[in-house]
């Protein structure tokens, strides 16, 4: 698969969200170049397709951009530049102005109205058959060399492909020797761990309760300053839902560090301080004497949740609250605002896993997506040191940097 003559080539390394929007933006914007996209596995824009469970979470509602990097705990500094360029707005209207039209959910994820991934998947095919983008799927580089100008690539198959200008969107991966051919480059990689991913706590009673979600919690990793606030999820292996999704990116490396052993707490009422709810204890003890403590929860949390809790705490489902001394009364105090569990591993979903590590921010200039130590190698999306929390801002961050690389790369 030699090059021919001296036709002007660029290819894209990487079948994914970022690649796929790289070579098609390429492809449109410079029409006079041959756009190849070459994917190693023989799938393509396989995050796309199970995206938020089927229905692909393109971008997220936030429309500005101060606010919007925020949700990005590696890569705030520079996505804030690069959105000033492709912001979600963009976003929105390149999908909608070729017949993609996207809704808002309640929080803030944006999804196509069809609410099927296939959509997103087949704009995307059908922008690369339009402008004339080669696919080659099956095909692994295992090797760059940099020529004067412009790059040889060496396939596994033992074939070999030049080109002029080169766009890496081959994303993230957890192992550190997936990144070996771009340390040849001369390119530094901060270490990969993984990000967005569950915590497993075995043999704990808590999980019978699998299933059951609370609107609002808030989680801290005991002796770290790392904590975060929002929906949760009881699973049948431990905890799940936004906000031990949010924790597990912003704690990426501490976990890692940890091996992903340590002692999570769990205020289930961030709501009331302390006092505050000792008060409401106190005022149930004093008004609803008479009454099954079971049958009276005090706040709005789920009443099988109120169950368990009354259970670890030794409290009788024929107690009533005039029953309750006020040590039975701490104790559940502190099982709702203090409540500990040893976490012992992560369970990380493959299809949609995220990557924390990559390309050093600083090796790459933001402007155009170019490195700034090989002329003519750009990159895009999370083969970056880049990753946001769940809702949609990893795609944001695919879309932003292959729309910029695109433009810049001739």
């Amino acid at each position: 698969m030699e090059q021919k003559g001296n036709e002007l080539k660029i290819v894209v390394l990487g079948g994914g969200a970022a690649g796929f929007f790289a070579a098609v933006n390429a492809a449109s914007i410079h029409k006079n170049v041959k756009v190849v996209l070459l994917e190693k596995s023989n799938k393509l824009l396989s995050k796309v397709r199970v995206s938020g469970g089927g229905r692909c979470n393109v971008t997220h509602a936030c429309f500005d951009n101060n606010v919007l990097v925020k949700n990005y705990p590696r890569g705030e500094r520079e996505l804030k530049s690069a959105f000033s360029r492709f912001s979600v707005k963009n976003t929105i209207e390149w999908f909608e102005s070729r017949g993609v039209n996207l809704k808002v959910g309640a929080d803030g994820r944006m999804f196509p109205i069809s609410d099927n991934s296939e959509s997103i998947i087949a704009c995307l095919l059908e922008e690369a058959k339009k402008y004339g983008v080669e696919i080659k799927m099956g095909t692994e580089v295992i090797r760059i060399e940099k020529l004067d100008i412009g790059f040889n690539l060496y396939l596994r198959e033992g074939n070999k492909l030049e080109t002029n200008k080169l766009i890496i969107a081959t994303g993230g991966s957890p192992k550190e020797e997936s990144y070996n051919w771009l340390k040849q480059l001369g390119h530094t990689i901060e270490k990969p761990v993984p990000s967005l991913f569950t915590f497993n706590i075995p043999n704990e009673e808590i999980t019978k309760l699998m299933g059951l979600s609370v609107s609002n919690v808030k989680v801290k990793i005991v002796g770290t300053k790392l904590e975060q606030e929002g929906p949760f999820l009881i699973t049948h292996w431990g905890f799940s839902g936004p906000a031990i999704l949010k924790l597990s990116a912003w704690g990426a490396r501490t976990l890692n560090e940890l091996n992903y052993d340590f002692q999570l707490a769990i205020n289930w009422l961030p709501i009331y301080t302390q006092n505050e709810f000792k008060e409401k204890l106190l005022n149930n003890k004093k008004e609803l004497g008479n009454k099954l403590v079971i049958n009276s929860k005090p706040t709005e949390i789920p009443a099988r949740l109120w169950g368990y809790f009354l259970n670890k705490v030794q409290i009788s489902e024929s107690s009533r609250w005039a029953d309750l001394s006020n040590a039975k009364l701490s104790l559940l105090l502190n099982c709702l605002q203090q409540d500990v569990y040893t976490v012992k591993g992560k369970t990380t979903f493959k299809e949609e896993f995220v990557t924390c590590g990559g390309i050093n921010l600083n090796e790459v200039d933001f402007k155009t997506m170019q490195s700034k130590i090989v002329p003519n190698l750009f990159f895009a999306g999370e083969v970056l040191d880049i990753d946001g929390i769940t809702g949609g801002f990893n795609f944001q961050n695919a879309w932003t940097t292959a729309w910029i690389a695109a433009n810049a790369v001739c």
